[in-house]
């Protein structure tokens, strides 16, 4: 089982959606199942075919939250001391002209729109064990880019 990277917040939320799937989803397929069943034929019958699906899919997502927390392992803001570059740190880079700062998160929390980078992206990777003021390039599919570490929080 690999390890799951996640921040108390998301964590948090993994629990409530796992509530909301066992305590009210399950109920609720569990209804439309029973009535499905009511309209006769089970091998002709749309209605029951998708209870089925939608249970198949409450099912999986269970057991995928089940396995994140079990393997979760909690981020933490400047667990290291802020001296190198490990998930859960945010990472202040200069890349050309440009400045970003990029939270380095766990793969179940990825939003490269907001720059929150999965510590398993090639950038993600690539910042890993560095520290500030060192400089490297990252292979991209346009090309290499060459990027320099301002600060670490």
């Amino acid at each position: 089982m690999d390890q799951s990277y996640l921040t108390e917040e998301r964590i948090e939320e993994l629990k409530r959606e796992l509530e909301q799937l066992r305590n009210v989803a399950r109920l609720e397929v569990a209804e439309h199942l029973k009535r499905a069943k009511e309209y006769g034929d089970l091998s002709e019958n749309s209605e029951y075919l998708e209870a089925r699906e939608e249970q198949a899919r409450i099912e999986t997502r269970i057991l995928e939250i089940d396995d994140m927390l079990k393997s979760a392992v909690i981020i933490r803001k400047n667990a290291g001391g802020g001296n190198l570059v490990q998930v859960g740190s945010s990472v202040t880079v200069k890349k050309g002209d440009k400045t970003t700062t990029y939270s380095i998160v766990g793969s179940n929390e990825s939003d490269p729109v907001n720059n929150k980078i999965s510590n398993e992206s090639p950038l993600g990777r690539a910042f890993l064990g560095r520290a500030a003021g060192d400089s490297f390039e990252v292979e991209t599919p346009t090309g290499k880019l060459k990027y320099t570490i301002i600060s670490i929080d």
